[in-house]
């Protein structure tokens, strides 16, 4: 399983890599509003950082859901493997009358 993650991770990277080449052209002016005037946060940047950036920013929530979950379900694990090992309370054997036969 580790090496269709591990392969995953190289097609989606060369990819990224690829598309961030292709598009290395012209720089794109961000400004970045409301913080400033006319030109007071303006960066230039080449398109491919530009989808890249935003990407990566788009990704980060789903990202920071997964590991919040992972965590919450790893914790309850960990709470449900400790009540499991606890010894379980023998209850005492009830004295049995013998049945009567009809």
């Amino acid at each position: 399983m580790q090496v269709l993650r591990t392969v995953g991770w190289v097609v989606l990277t060369t990819i990224l890599v690829g598309f961030v080449f292709m598009n290395w052209g012209e720089p794109v002016a961000i400004r970045f509003w409301p913080l400033g005037g006319n030109d007071a946060l303006l960066f230039e940047w080449p398109i491919g950082f530009v989808a890249l950036f935003f990407a990566l920013i788009g990704f980060l929530p789903m990202w920071l859901l997964y590991r919040g979950t992972k965590w919450r379900l790893k914790r309850r694990i960990k709470q449900l493997e400790a009540a499991a090992r606890m010894p379980q309370v023998a209850l005492p054997a009830e004295t049995a009358s013998p049945v009567d036969p009809v």
